[in-house]
């Protein structure tokens, strides 16, 4: 035949297929138009090609030897780009690396090993070194899904890394870390963000999602073979009944038409099988209240299901970490989710049992407490800064962030009522004389934090504008921080030791006492008050100790902290009044019964001055602090003070 356009036809049995072949029809058009339609607003440039790999990507996603995609090795392959931001981004990068090798990763429950591209044992302080000047990091979790018959995941792990330096064009700089911990092994992968010759490595965005997941499915199908079609008969029935967001949920959210999904009947052997999946599948899900059936081979779709199968399989996620971090004879059952309460719930007062990992390509980490009536709460700890997770039996307080704006964030909206809408170091100090330098410097740093988070805009001049629902937004930034959990550690040692401590305690404070009301408190105040009254602090009448006591034991309790370091490095213990200042190192954190301290020191002298989240980020720098009236200020000796001294 002639014409200007080539058609292949297709050869079938001609029939009538009925209304549902005009529906089917219809649906396909619709899903077509959809895949064809640009949302409005949205760039058709999207950078997913700029990098290094963009090339390679569509070789890595190729099948073995002429094998169909459904026969190759499943990998799940997680990556992160982790971001040096400052002292505490790089000093994140070498927490990562000797956190992946945490106690209890092993088979045998000892700590993970490191290694690299050659054979032997490397040493994670020298990575972390060569990563100081970093601009960022990749991290890479890849999970096979026939792990356990790989044996040594080693091996794989070194042939990955091989064909990537193949398809990026550089040699990369990587260490690893095999996992065994959680019921299905899988590797833990992290990447200098250089080059070869020492500039930014960048990956395409295409790569990273799609082309490392591929050349590692070829490398464990050529380790193993082609799935059998037994086995892939195996895996598909196991994913029926699964509380998860699976391949079956996928192929129905395609064939899903405004989440109406028709199962029609199948003729030949394999379309048989896979039907059969299909209504396994959604007689889960109605079991699951997710489904209904509205007819034969018809069936509705709760809205949001696919939400919620994947916080489904996050909380089967979450149970099994809680269960491999308790202890023998411990259960994760029985754990409830604080996120899941409602948000004008009032706050629990609990003990901490442990914490884990939340998600370990980006390093957060969730607590576990136990209140004081019994019930465990999983909490996620998003909110919380390196280093200032409370340790196992600290009592912490946990509530529903609130969402209201900071003090500060009334000031910048002040001035900038004052200014039509701006804001600067210039506008802050003309409308307020009386504000210092470190004072202003705080509410900069306030604008910054939003600015990451998309909620201002600063010109090249730094000027900021600022908007007229500005507190509004800072609100809502404040309630989404940290998950919308507030996390408030009331005392950094365990209520047992508190009750025969020598110092003042937070049994000891009104707060304390008042607070929470539960068996096992009222039993530790019972004992502290026997203590106290043997070592005749109080008297039979009263209670508590007086506040002349209570400050008194605090400052005994910090001179013993303070004779105790002295002696241990042989350096003098400086005690700051107003205008005092001090240069030194902050060296580390030290937990009193009255609250937790920063030992800040050099190689004569050290202080011990009150600690807050925010220091931790520069842990290990050189700091230069000042006493003020009204609070503590800290600046870097070369740059810009901070604090919130007026």
């Amino acid at each position: 035949m002639s014409g200007d356009i080539d058609f292949t036809p297709r050869l079938g049995r001609i029939r009538d297929r009925g209304a549902s072949g005009g529906k089917s029809f219809r649906r396909q058009v619709r899903q077509a138009a959809a895949r064809l339609q640009n949302p409005a607003g949205k760039p058709g440039f999207t950078g997913r090609n700029i990098g290094r790999g963009n090339g390679a990507t569509p070789q890595a996603m190729q099948s073995l030897r002429q094998i169909s995609r459904a026969r190759m090795r499943r990998v799940i392959v997680k990556v992160h780009i982790a971001r040096a931001r400052g002292g505490s981004g790089v000093r994140a990068f070498s927490e990562h690396v000797r956190y992946i090798q945490r106690d209890g990763v092993e088979r045998d429950g000892s700590g993970g090993e490191l290694y690299g591209p050659e054979g032997q044992q490397v040493d994670g302080r020298d990575f972390a070194e060569r990563s100081g000047d970093d601009r960022h990091q990749f991290r890479l979790t890849v999970s096979a899904e026939d792990a356990s018959q790989l044996g040594d995941l080693k091996a794989s792990t070194r042939k990955l890394m091989t064909q990537m330096e193949q398809d990026l064009g550089t040699r990369l700089d990587w260490v690893a870390v095999d996992h065994h911990n959680t019921g299905h092994s899988h590797t833990h992968i992290v990447i200098r963000g250089k080059d070869a010759r020492g500039e930014d490595l960048v990956i395409a965005k295409n790569y990273l999602t799609q082309g490392i997941r591929g050349r590692a499915q070829q490398i464990v199908t050529n380790e193993l073979g082609p799935r059998r079609d037994l086995e892939i008969a195996a895996a598909n029935q196991r994913e029926t009944t699964q509380d998860r967001f699976t391949s079956i949920d996928r192929d129905l959210e395609r064939k899903a038409d405004t989440n109406r999904v028709e199962i029609t009947p199948a003729h030949q052997t394999g379309d048989r099988f896979r039907r059969s999946l299909e209504l396994q599948r959604l007689q889960h899900l109605e079991r699951l209240h997710l489904a209904v059936e509205d007819g034969p081979g018809m069936w509705r779709l709760i809205k949001g299901w696919q939400n919620a199968l994947k916080a489904m399989g996050r909380r089967g996620d979450i149970v099994r970490t809680l269960a491999a971090g308790l202890e023998p004879g411990e259960t994760a059952r029985g754990v409830r989710f604080f996120e899941e309460r409602p948000r004008d719930a009032k706050a629990v007062t609990g003990v901490v049992i442990s914490s884990g990992p939340d998600d370990e390509l980006r390093s957060t980490r969730f607590l576990l407490v136990e209140d004081l009536d019994g019930t465990r709460w999983h909490v996620p700890a998003n909110g919380v800064e390196p280093g200032s997770i409370p340790p196992r039996g600290a009592i912490v307080e946990i509530s529903s962030a609130q969402a209201a704006p900071r003090a500060s964030d009334k000031v910048i909206a002040r001035v900038a009522s004052q200014t039509g809408g701006y804001y600067s170091d210039a506008l802050h100090a003309e409308a307020d004389p009386t504000a210092s330098y470190n004072y202003r410097e705080a509410h900069k740093r306030r604008l910054e934090a939003l600015r990451r988070a998309g909620l201002v805009t600063r010109r090249s001049d730094g000027v900021w504008n600022i908007s007229d629902d500005y507190l509004s937004k800072a609100s809502e930034f404040e309630a989404r921080k940290g998950g919308g959990i507030k996390i408030t550690v009331r005392s950094w040692m365990t209520l047992e030791a508190q009750i025969e401590a020598r110092a003042d305690t937070w049994l000891d404070r009104p707060e304390g006492a008042a607070s929470v009301k539960s068996e096992r408190l009222s039993n530790a105040h019972d004992a502290r008050r026997a203590f106290l009254r043997r070592e005749r602090l109080i008297s039979d009448g009263e209670d508590r100790l007086s506040e002349n006591t209570r400050n008194r034991r605090r400052m005994m309790e910090l001179n013993r902290a303070a004779a105790k370091e002295g002696a241990r490095s042989g350096r003098n213990h400086i005690e700051l009044t107003k205008g005092d200042g001090f240069e030194g190192k902050f060296e580390k954190a030290v937990d009193l019964a009255s609250g937790r301290m920063a030992l800040i020191g050099n190689q004569k002298a050290f202080a011990l001055v009150p600690w807050r989240p925010d220091l931790e980020r520069h842990r290990g720098r050189t700091l230069l602090i000042e006493q003020r009236a009204k609070g503590l200020s800290w600046s870097f000796p070369s740059g810009r003070a901070r604090g919130l001294s007026r």
